[in-house]
């Protein structure tokens, strides 16, 4: 492929067709004789996932994306600056005097709720290494902060394609590698680079095309790699799949200093590790959702510690009910709630929580109902409650059914901005299980 060889005309035809039909523009190419059509309509579906995901490059319509997969797996604006403030914020400018005791903490709080890191401010002369540069979303973040970046990518077309894209977008601070990474060969590919971190995304597809999920499994195989990469940096920051089990990453890799869980628009996206070949402690767990950070390490993950009946709360109209967010469910913190905010759980394995008010600080992590009424879970209250709410969210805890086949009892359709939830609740003698009917509450944040 020739990219820089009809580069204006491709970004005119980019901006002219980008709502056309990928399909109708293929069987036209006779049309478009200069214009490499399969780069274009590869370019034109790519930039459509991209409006809301990286919209600081949807803006620019001369950049080109020769991988839909690439697409598909790149991290979004707000997930690869939050990277970028974790690489940031592990190094000092004299990183052999770091004391070892130190903690990463968030930036400072802000007042509208959560720690926000858009602002973030990097350590002066930064050097991070992205050797799995992908479609080098994550890269530009970094080279925002940093003062110099490399960025090493096996698939040639992609190295191509970002080289261009970067000085589309004004990113002059960062080297291009075209190079396996494979045991053996780092300090080939650094080729002279010292990072301060080096940061990996290994990719989870085997060469079949199947799914994979043990590290080991993954390109590169990070395991094998871990001795060259901490004799290349005291810092790695790995990037993990959404649905690897943190305990058993912690328990595989070495000198994990802080795993922190990223949700985004209602999804849990990445479980990051930074590892540093220094730390032998245990290490700290943060929650990232919206924007917003908060640490929850330490916390246990059901009742122990608390007594007796205090960890439990029956739901009452008029009062408030918290569902937690991606972010607190996939690192198990559901004590949290309890043991910091002085919510009450409805039962140790129904993880939604009540109490008169949600504090400012736990908002952003999760939705928060007004209790409108409660009602015993049966036959006849379900169709009940159908007909009094024909249009309601159903969702199902800890009771044995699913939330489908809650909605299909009730015959509730989805719509409306009321929230059926069937619950088991262990609140003393009212033990039992319960239909509880909410509407939605919103913050000035929402």
């Amino acid at each position: 492929m020739y990219f820089c060889k009809a580069k204006m005309t491709l970004a005119d035809f980019i901006s002219l067709h980008a709502q056309d039909d990928p399909v109708r523009l293929l069987l036209s190419r006779d049309k478009y004789p200069d214009i490499d059509l399969d780069l274009a309509v590869t370019t034109l579906e790519v930039r459509k996932k991209l409006r809301t995901k990286v919209p600081e490059w949807y803006a620019v319509p001369s950049l080109v994306y020769p991988s839909r997969l690439s697409g598909e797996q790149c991290s979004s604006s707000e997930t690869a600056r939050y990277k970028a403030m974790v690489c940031g914020s592990s190094v000092v400018p004299e990183p052999s005097l770091r004391d070892p005791s130190h903690k990463w903490a968030p930036p400072s709080y802000a007042a509208e709720g959560g720690h926000r890191f858009w602002d973030y401010t990097a350590p002066a002369n930064m050097r991070i290494a992205d050797l799995t540069g992908g479609m080098g979303v994550d890269a530009w973040a970094f080279a925002q902060v940093a003062k110099e970046v490399l960025y090493n990518e096996m698939n040639g077309v992609l190295v191509q394609a970002t080289r261009l894209n970067f000085k589309e977008l004004g990113i002059g601070n960062v080297q291009f590698r075209n190079e396996r990474v494979e045991p053996g060969k780092v300090a080939e590919v650094l080729d002279g680079f010292e990072p301060e971190v080096i940061y990996l995304d290994p990719a989870r597809r085997a060469e079949d095309g199947k799914k994979v999920f043990l590290i080991e499994e993954c390109q590169p195989d990070v395991l094998a790699l871990l001795p060259e990469l901490f004799a290349a940096s005291r810092f790695v920051l790995l990037k993990l799949s959404p649905m690897a089990d943190i305990t058993m990453a912690c328990k595989r890799l070495e000198h994990v200093r802080e795993v922190h869980v990223v949700a985004s628009g209602g999804e849990c996206k990445e479980l990051l590790f930074l590892l540093d070949r220094e730390w032998e402690g245990l290490h700290s767990e943060f929650v990232v959702e919206g924007g917003a950070v908060m640490e929850v390490s330490g916390l246990p993950s059901d009742g122990s510690g608390i007594a007796g009946n205090d960890v439990f709360g029956f739901p009452v109209a008029g009062g408030l009910l918290f569902e937690p967010g991606k972010a607190l469910s996939k690192a198990g913190a559901f004590m949290l709630p309890c043991m910091r905010f002085g919510l009450r759980k409805l039962a140790i394995h129904t993880h939604l929580y009540v109490g008169a008010s949600v504090p400012e600080e736990l908002r952003p992590f999760g939705k928060t109902f007004e209790v409108l009424e409660v009602w015993p879970l049966g036959n006849r209250t379900m169709k009940e409650v159908g007909k009094r709410w024909p249009l309601a969210e159903v969702t199902a805890r800890n009771i044995p059914m699913t939330s489908e086949l809650l909605r299909r009892k009730t015959g509730c359709g989805s719509g409306g901005d009321i929230h059926v939830f069937g619950v088991r609740a262990e609140a003393g003698s009212e033990a039992g299980n319960y239909l509880i009917i909410t509407k939605r509450k919103r913050y000035g944040t929402d």
